[in-house]
């Protein structure tokens, strides 16, 4: 019984004779330890953390130190916005001050006791009167905040504020219809003689 024929392949048979020649041969790596990544991760972390600490107190220190320094900038600017006067300077306004009280005192007192030139019978005088009073109140009240200096002693200058809008307030007061007996207007013109007493002393 003959062999079946096997053609020549002459493609297959030069690829077999190759391979036979030159076995394929594949190199296969180590794998690296899972232990030895993981740890070597953890040490390049503990390195992060142990540069980012002694940035963090460097940035902390600046911060106070920033703040510290705006600090006393400010305090600064207050104290030299501050204005300093001689003892010269407040004696002077004090006498200016006072001066301006006294006018003001007489000037008020004058036109709030004045008469109507025909008694009470004459309600033109008696309007007259009325309105130089409330005049005399008001102006005299502005007067006094004008002649206010910065120089002037502080306890001095605050009672003056104090009786210049008492009398303002006494005048508008008046304007509106208030009379002296009502007890609002009362308790103002108690207020302005307090203020007046208070002045008197501190002027001596």
């Amino acid at each position: 019984m003959s062999r079946p024929f096997r053609g020549y392949d002459s493609d297959r048979d030069s690829h077999a004779e190759i391979a036979s020649r030159h076995p394929l041969v594949v190199i296969i790596g180590a794998m690296p330890d899972p232990s030895q990544s993981e740890s070597s991760t953890s040490r390049r972390n503990r390195d992060r953390r142990g540069s980012a600490g002694p940035l963090s107190w460097v940035a902390l220190i600046l911060a106070i130190a920033a703040l510290a320094l705006a600090g006393w900038t400010f305090y600064k600017s207050e104290m030299s916005s501050t204005p300093t006067y001689t003892d010269t300077q407040r004696a002077e306004a004090k006498v200016k001050v006072c001066g301006a009280a006294d006018l003001v005192r007489r000037g008020v007192s004058l036109n709030t006791n004045l008469q109507p030139a025909g008694g009470p019978e004459d309600v033109t005088g008696s309007l007259a009167v009325a309105a130089n009073a409330r005049v005399a109140l008001s102006n005299g009240g502005q007067y006094l905040l004008a002649q206010l200096d910065p120089a002037t002693p502080t306890d001095l200058a605050d009672v003056m504020r104090k009786f210049a809008n008492n009398l303002m307030d006494i005048g508008a007061a008046a304007t509106a219809g208030s009379q002296n007996a009502d007890p609002e207007q009362a308790a103002r013109l108690r207020d302005a003689d307090t203020a007046n007493a208070t002045i008197v002393e501190l002027c001596k």
